[in-house]
């Protein structure tokens, strides 16, 4: 059996008060640490071992990754971090208010996107200060890969050739992974692990902090998954 655990990092201060994340680079809530502490001592508890963590490049993943890994006793684990691993980019939406962006854009262009697979939020301007290909932390990254908005399509475009191409073959050689990441990365995983419609990706939850452990056969089939606090998935 093959264990595999799935971990949405700790609510952000962008969670706690209502804003559009996205690739916006926040830290985590006081709330947040404490989660990603308590993810790991269950993690411990449950007796999960890793040998290899894979995150994003956002702060909140990396902070709760860190964060999780101490309360184990596994701060020199080996962690890569990677842009296909962001969360969803939501376009000229990060960073503004959920109310404030409904008065901006109008209810529908903000509505769809969180309701519809292929619906694309209002697009950041090539020259706005928020857009990745703008940011040093992406300049070894060609610009033409990087988003000015993602629809969920998008983002699991983006995501799953990193996870057939390096996280698979982790797992193929017999290491036990932790993945760190943000809910639409995490539902894009889910997707394609247990072979979910869209209508079920778009009406599927990932909690904040609470460690999904997915037992897997020799061929990557979910055999089960559930929350390492035993509560039902």
């Amino acid at each position: 059996m093959i264990q595999l655990v799935l971990l949405r990092h700790g609510e952000s201060i962008s969670n706690r008060d209502g804003y559009f994340t996205g690739w916006n680079d926040v830290a985590l809530s006081h709330r947040g640490e404490h989660q990603a502490e308590q993810a790991g001592r269950l993690l411990k508890e449950a007796g999960c071992e890793f040998d290899i963590c894979f995150t994003s490049e956002l702060r909140r993943a990396t902070d709760t990754s860190r964060i999780v890994l101490s309360a184990m006793g596994l701060d020199g684990l080996t962690t890569r971090q990677s842009w296909r691993l962001n969360e969803r980019h939501y376009g000229a939406l990060e960073g503004v208010h959920r109310i404030n962006a409904i008065g901006k854009f109008g209810i529908w262009p903000v509505l769809s996107p969180q309701l519809r697979f292929t619906a694309v939020p209002p697009p950041l301007g090539p020259d706005d200060a928020r857009c990745p290909g703008n940011q040093l932390r992406y300049s070894d990254v060609d610009k033409n890969e990087l988003p000015l908005a993602e629809s969920m399509q998008q983002t699991h475009s983006r995501v799953l050739p990193y996870w057939q191409e390096t996280i698979v073959p982790e797992i193929l050689r017999g290491k036990r992974v932790l993945v760190v990441s943000h809910r639409h990365v995490l539902r894009s995983l889910m997707m394609q692990l247990d072979g979910l419609s869209v209508s079920q990706l778009m009406k599927l939850s990932i909690a904040t902090g609470r460690p999904l452990v997915y037992n897997l056969d020799h061929e990557l089939g979910p055999v089960q998954h559930y929350y390492a606090d035993r509560q039902s998935a």
